[in-house]
Parts: C-alpha cells; structure tokens; sequence
C-alpha cells in the first residue's frame, strides 16, 4: 500500500470538506472517532462472523466483473469487482483511520510492514476474529481516552495493526485491494461532495 499516496488523497479530501463545508476552526476529532466506530460497525455488520445465532456467517462474496466478449468468460483479478461490500466497508474505515493520524500527527504509526501484520489465528487470540475485533476497538478508544499523548500514539498504532490483520490475515485482502478500494472510494467520496452529499 502506498500509505504516503493515500496520506495525500485523504488530506486532500478533507480540506475540501472542511472548505466546503465551512468547518474552518473547529475540532473534528471527536466526529472522526465517532465517524470511525460506525464503519467499523459496518464493516463487521457486512461480514458477519460474529453473527452466532445466525445460519449466514460469511460475508456476501464478491460480484466480479466478466469479460462478456471473451467465449470462456473467464473472471481474472485485473477484470475489477463490480461490487464487494466488505471490501468497501473496509475502505470507509480506512479513510477515518487515515483522517485521524493526519489531524493528530500520527502518520508514523501506520507504518506497519506486511511482515509484521499478525497472524492471529497463529498468535491465538482469545475469541478469535471477534476477539481481534473487540481489541482493536479498545485500542482505538484509548489512543482518543488516555491522558498521555504517547500513550495514545501507541494505541492508535496497535488498532492499526489489528485492523491491517483483520482485513489481510482474517478476510485475505491484499495490500494492493486495499489501497484499490480506498482510492475508488476516494472518488466516490469527492462525487458526493460535489452533488451536494
């Protein structure tokens, strides 16, 4: 993932916002947090795992986009997803995530290397991908809650890393489908603002 690239196109939206918005001046931070924890929301409501009680615990698969005037009909990965709402839900939180290490500094504390993406399954997690999930969002609420900023840093990169291996290790994204997802949503979110969203 170009995270430096995405720095960018996320500063860039949301100068806008607050441009167009006429939001100058005023503290978004606690709306972003809030902003967050609703599409990570999303994201787990779209994916299901969680849902025991429910005969549907699998995410709804991707629809992919064909090559109608090939004979085979073959789907291939550079073809594009017509439609993959966790993905897309993904992305949303991707963007709050992005929105909250520019407003507070924190651009450092998601660098994280592939490698040291966590296997959870391997690093045995109490309660699995829910438990991943349940401590990522209590990280994220302490890089908001705690009193010491460097506290808070190290928070905030803890629930990064978590969410990187909840998207890559828990749902197998790649790097490469996070960083697509994130810019087509961008744009998405850049149409809204133009149409008045």
């Amino acid at each position: 993932m170009n995270l430096q690239k995405m720095f960018e196109m996320q500063k860039e939206l949301d100068d806008r916002i607050i441009r167009e918005k006429g939001l100058e001046g005023q503290d978004l931070l606690p709306n972003t947090y809030v902003a967050l924890i609703t599409e990570l929301g999303e994201f787990a409501n779209e994916g299901r795992w969680f849902k025991h009680w429910s005969n549907i615990q699998e995410p709804k698969q991707p629809e992919y986009n064909w090559m109608t005037y090939r004979d085979d009909l073959e789907w291939k990965p550079e073809y594009g997803y017509k439609s993959y709402p966790l993905l897309e839900e993904y992305a949303d939180c991707l963007h709050f995530f992005l929105s909250i290490a520019l407003k507070k500094g924190w651009k450092e504390e998601l660098n994280v290397s592939e490698e040291a993406i966590v296997d959870f399954k391997e690093a045995g997690f109490d309660g699995g991908l829910s438990g991943v999930f349940v401590e990522m969002q209590w990280s994220l609420l302490n890089s908001r809650m705690l009193k010491d900023e460097e506290s808070k840093k190290q928070h905030f990169h803890i629930a990064w890393g978590l969410f990187l291996a909840i998207g890559v290790v828990g749902f197998g994204f790649t790097p490469e489908q996070i960083e697509k997802a994130y810019m087509e949503k961008n744009a998405v979110n850049h149409k809204r603002q133009q149409e008045g969203y």
